[in-house]
Protein backbone atom coordinates (compact mmCIF):
# COMPACT_ATOMS: atom_id res chain seq x y z
CA UNK A 1 0.00 0.00 0.00
CA UNK A 2 1.25 3.47 -0.85
CA UNK A 3 1.60 5.86 2.07
CA UNK A 4 1.94 9.60 2.54
CA UNK A 5 2.37 11.76 5.62
CA UNK A 6 -0.04 14.68 5.87
CA UNK A 7 1.08 17.42 8.23
CA UNK A 8 -0.48 20.62 9.49
CA UNK A 9 0.76 23.65 11.44
CA UNK A 10 -1.13 23.86 14.75
CA UNK A 11 -1.26 25.85 17.97
CA UNK A 12 -1.19 29.14 16.10
CA UNK A 13 -3.77 31.02 18.14
CA UNK A 14 -3.06 33.43 20.98
CA UNK A 15 -5.21 34.26 24.00
CA UNK A 16 -8.79 34.58 22.73
CA UNK A 17 -7.68 34.52 19.09
CA UNK A 18 -8.29 31.16 17.39
CA UNK A 19 -6.23 30.55 14.22
CA UNK A 20 -7.65 27.21 13.16
CA UNK A 21 -9.82 24.26 14.27
CA UNK A 22 -6.90 22.21 15.61
CA UNK A 23 -8.98 19.43 17.19
CA UNK A 24 -10.85 18.83 13.92
CA UNK A 25 -7.77 19.06 11.68
CA UNK A 26 -6.05 16.36 13.74
CA UNK A 27 -8.60 13.80 12.50
CA UNK A 28 -7.17 13.93 8.98
CA UNK A 29 -3.38 14.19 9.43
CA UNK A 30 -0.54 12.00 10.64
CA UNK A 31 1.91 14.63 11.92
CA UNK A 32 1.77 18.23 13.09
CA UNK A 33 4.15 21.12 13.73
CA UNK A 34 3.24 23.20 16.76
CA UNK A 35 3.96 26.94 17.05
CA UNK A 36 6.55 27.76 19.70
CA UNK A 37 5.29 31.16 20.86
CA UNK A 38 7.37 33.44 18.64
CA UNK A 39 5.02 33.88 15.68
CA UNK A 40 1.95 32.48 17.40
CA UNK A 41 0.85 30.27 20.24
CA UNK A 42 0.85 30.81 23.99
CA UNK A 43 1.52 28.26 26.76
CA UNK A 44 -2.12 27.21 27.15
CA UNK A 45 -2.76 26.87 23.42
CA UNK A 46 0.52 25.05 22.85
CA UNK A 47 -0.16 22.61 25.68
CA UNK A 48 -3.68 21.94 24.41
CA UNK A 49 -2.36 21.24 20.89
CA UNK A 50 0.19 18.82 22.32
CA UNK A 51 -2.41 16.99 24.38
CA UNK A 52 -4.77 16.71 21.41
CA UNK A 53 -1.97 15.42 19.18
CA UNK A 54 -0.82 12.81 21.66
CA UNK A 55 -4.39 11.66 22.25
CA UNK A 56 -4.74 10.91 18.54
CA UNK A 57 -1.24 9.38 18.31
CA UNK A 58 -0.08 12.12 15.93
CA UNK A 59 3.67 12.70 15.49
CA UNK A 60 4.52 16.09 16.97
CA UNK A 61 7.10 18.58 15.75
CA UNK A 62 8.29 22.03 16.78
CA UNK A 63 7.54 24.98 14.48
CA UNK A 64 10.08 27.70 15.40
CA UNK A 65 10.05 31.09 13.73
CA UNK A 66 11.45 34.57 13.74
CA UNK A 67 10.36 36.56 16.83
CA UNK A 68 7.65 38.28 14.79
CA UNK A 69 4.23 37.91 16.36
CA UNK A 70 2.91 41.04 14.63
CA UNK A 71 3.77 39.65 11.20
CA UNK A 72 2.91 36.03 12.04
CA UNK A 73 6.53 35.10 11.34
CA UNK A 74 6.17 35.85 7.65
CA UNK A 75 8.64 38.76 7.57
CA UNK A 76 12.39 38.24 7.23
CA UNK A 77 14.60 39.62 9.99
CA UNK A 78 18.29 40.51 9.88
CA UNK A 79 19.55 38.39 12.76
CA UNK A 80 23.17 37.48 13.40
CA UNK A 81 24.13 33.82 13.39
CA UNK A 82 24.31 33.57 17.19
CA UNK A 83 20.75 34.87 17.38
CA UNK A 84 19.49 32.30 14.87
CA UNK A 85 21.03 29.53 16.96
CA UNK A 86 19.75 30.84 20.31
CA UNK A 87 16.22 31.71 19.14
CA UNK A 88 15.73 28.27 17.60
CA UNK A 89 17.33 26.48 20.57
CA UNK A 90 14.98 28.26 22.94
CA UNK A 91 11.83 27.48 20.98
CA UNK A 92 12.55 23.81 20.32
CA UNK A 93 13.61 23.22 23.92
CA UNK A 94 10.31 24.62 25.18
CA UNK A 95 8.18 22.42 22.93
CA UNK A 96 10.30 19.33 23.57
CA UNK A 97 9.97 19.79 27.33
CA UNK A 98 6.22 20.28 27.12
CA UNK A 99 5.75 17.22 24.90
CA UNK A 100 7.83 15.05 27.23
CA UNK A 101 5.94 16.34 30.28
CA UNK A 102 2.82 14.79 28.75
CA UNK A 103 4.50 11.44 28.11
CA UNK A 104 5.24 12.05 24.43
CA UNK A 105 8.31 12.43 22.23
CA UNK A 106 9.19 15.28 19.89
CA UNK A 107 9.54 13.87 16.38
CA UNK A 108 10.74 16.69 14.15
CA UNK A 109 11.49 20.37 13.62
CA UNK A 110 10.09 22.50 10.82
CA UNK A 111 10.93 26.22 10.61
CA UNK A 112 7.97 28.51 10.03
CA UNK A 113 7.24 31.14 7.41
CA UNK A 114 10.05 33.50 6.51
CA UNK A 115 12.54 31.48 8.55
CA UNK A 116 11.65 28.42 6.44
CA UNK A 117 12.09 30.34 3.19
CA UNK A 118 15.26 32.20 4.24
CA UNK A 119 16.98 29.07 5.50
CA UNK A 120 16.17 27.23 2.28
CA UNK A 121 18.33 29.78 0.44
CA UNK A 122 21.05 30.44 3.03
CA UNK A 123 23.33 27.64 4.21
CA UNK A 124 24.63 29.71 7.14
CA UNK A 125 21.14 30.20 8.57
CA UNK A 126 20.28 26.54 8.05
CA UNK A 127 23.51 25.43 9.72
CA UNK A 128 22.67 27.49 12.83
CA UNK A 129 19.16 26.02 12.96
CA UNK A 130 20.34 22.46 12.49
CA UNK A 131 23.19 22.75 14.98
CA UNK A 132 20.63 23.90 17.54
CA UNK A 133 18.51 20.86 16.70
CA UNK A 134 21.45 18.47 17.09
CA UNK A 135 22.35 19.97 20.47
CA UNK A 136 18.82 19.20 21.71
CA UNK A 137 18.44 15.71 20.28
CA UNK A 138 20.26 13.79 17.55
CA UNK A 139 17.15 11.68 16.97
CA UNK A 140 15.12 14.68 15.77
CA UNK A 141 14.44 14.90 12.04
CA UNK A 142 13.71 17.99 9.97
CA UNK A 143 10.95 18.79 7.49
CA UNK A 144 12.08 21.00 4.61
CA UNK A 145 12.24 21.73 0.90
CA UNK A 146 14.18 19.23 -1.19
CA UNK A 147 17.06 20.41 -3.38
CA UNK A 148 17.69 23.42 -1.12
CA UNK A 149 19.97 24.25 1.80
CA UNK A 150 17.46 22.38 3.99
CA UNK A 151 18.43 19.08 2.40
CA UNK A 152 22.10 19.85 1.74
CA UNK A 153 22.92 20.90 5.32
CA UNK A 154 20.87 18.06 6.82
CA UNK A 155 22.89 15.54 4.82
CA UNK A 156 26.13 17.32 5.68
CA UNK A 157 25.40 17.25 9.42
CA UNK A 158 23.85 13.79 9.45
CA UNK A 159 20.31 14.86 10.35
CA UNK A 160 17.40 12.78 9.06
CA UNK A 161 15.74 14.87 6.34
CA UNK A 162 12.07 14.56 5.37
CA UNK A 163 11.33 16.32 2.05
CA UNK A 164 8.15 18.38 2.27
CA UNK A 165 5.76 19.83 -0.29
CA UNK A 166 2.75 22.10 0.15
CA UNK A 167 -0.76 21.11 -0.80
CA UNK A 168 -2.09 24.64 -0.82
CA UNK A 169 0.77 26.74 -2.19
CA UNK A 170 1.88 27.54 -5.73
CA UNK A 171 5.46 27.03 -6.85
CA UNK A 172 7.78 28.78 -9.28
CA UNK A 173 9.56 26.77 -11.97
CA UNK A 174 12.77 26.82 -9.89
CA UNK A 175 10.99 24.94 -7.09
CA UNK A 176 10.63 27.92 -4.75
CA UNK A 177 7.30 28.95 -3.26
CA UNK A 178 5.38 31.86 -4.74
CA UNK A 179 5.46 34.77 -2.28
CA UNK A 180 2.28 35.37 -0.33
CA UNK A 181 2.23 38.93 -1.64
CA UNK A 182 1.15 37.38 -4.94
CA UNK A 183 -2.63 36.86 -4.98
CA UNK A 184 -2.13 33.52 -6.75
CA UNK A 185 0.21 32.10 -4.07
CA UNK A 186 -2.51 30.21 -2.19
CA UNK A 187 -4.64 27.46 -3.73
CA UNK A 188 -8.24 28.10 -2.68
CA UNK A 189 -10.05 25.57 -4.86
CA UNK A 190 -10.51 22.07 -3.44
CA UNK A 191 -10.13 20.43 -6.83
CA UNK A 192 -6.83 22.23 -7.48
CA UNK A 193 -5.47 21.14 -4.11
CA UNK A 194 -6.47 17.51 -4.71
CA UNK A 195 -4.85 17.62 -8.16
CA UNK A 196 -1.61 18.99 -6.69
CA UNK A 197 -1.59 16.43 -3.86
CA UNK A 198 -2.13 13.51 -6.24
CA UNK A 199 0.53 14.85 -8.59
CA UNK A 200 2.99 14.96 -5.72
CA UNK A 201 2.16 11.42 -4.62
CA UNK A 202 1.96 9.82 -8.07
CA UNK A 203 4.65 11.73 -9.95
CA UNK A 204 6.57 13.83 -7.42
CA UNK A 205 5.79 17.00 -9.34
CA UNK A 206 3.61 20.11 -9.44
CA UNK A 207 2.64 22.52 -12.18
CA UNK A 208 4.35 25.85 -11.51
CA UNK A 209 2.71 29.25 -11.68
CA UNK A 210 4.56 29.65 -14.99
CA UNK A 211 2.84 26.51 -16.31
CA UNK A 212 5.80 24.11 -16.19
CA UNK A 213 6.06 20.75 -14.43
CA UNK A 214 8.52 20.91 -11.54
CA UNK A 215 10.01 17.95 -9.70
CA UNK A 216 9.19 18.26 -5.97
CA UNK A 217 10.15 15.09 -4.06
CA UNK A 218 7.98 14.81 -0.97
CA UNK A 219 7.42 12.32 1.84
CA UNK A 220 5.20 14.73 3.75
CA UNK A 221 2.61 17.20 2.45
CA UNK A 222 1.67 20.29 4.43
CA UNK A 223 -1.68 22.00 4.89
CA UNK A 224 -1.73 25.42 6.56
CA UNK A 225 -3.84 25.22 9.70
CA UNK A 226 -4.59 28.96 9.80
CA UNK A 227 -6.36 29.02 6.42
CA UNK A 228 -10.14 29.45 6.59
CA UNK A 229 -10.87 26.60 4.12
CA UNK A 230 -8.21 24.11 5.27
CA UNK A 231 -10.59 21.84 7.17
CA UNK A 232 -13.03 21.51 4.27
CA UNK A 233 -10.23 20.94 1.77
CA UNK A 234 -8.41 18.48 4.01
CA UNK A 235 -11.56 16.43 4.51
CA UNK A 236 -11.93 16.03 0.73
CA UNK A 237 -8.25 15.20 0.27
CA UNK A 238 -8.56 12.59 3.03
CA UNK A 239 -11.52 10.94 1.25
CA UNK A 240 -9.68 11.00 -2.09
CA UNK A 241 -6.58 9.35 -0.65
CA UNK A 242 -8.54 6.60 1.09
CA UNK A 243 -10.51 5.92 -2.08
CA UNK A 244 -7.21 5.64 -3.99
CA UNK A 245 -5.86 3.14 -1.45
CA UNK A 246 -3.25 5.53 -0.10
CA UNK A 247 -2.57 5.23 3.63
CA UNK A 248 -2.04 8.43 5.62
CA UNK A 249 0.89 7.61 7.86
CA UNK A 250 3.86 9.41 9.45
CA UNK A 251 6.93 8.74 7.32
CA UNK A 252 9.45 8.05 10.10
Amino acid sequence: MRTIDLNCDLGEGFGNYVAGPDALLLKYISSCSIACGYHAGDPLIILEAIKLGLKRNISIGAHPSYPDRQGFGRRSMGLNLNEYYAFVLYQISAIKGMVESQGGRLNHVKPHGALYNDSALDENITTCIYEAIISIGEDLCVYGLSNTAHEYIANKLGISFIPEAFADRKYHSDGTLVARSNSAAILENTGEVIKQVMGLIDHQDVVSIEGKKVNIPAKTICFHGDHSRTLLILQEVYKTLLKAGIEIKCCN
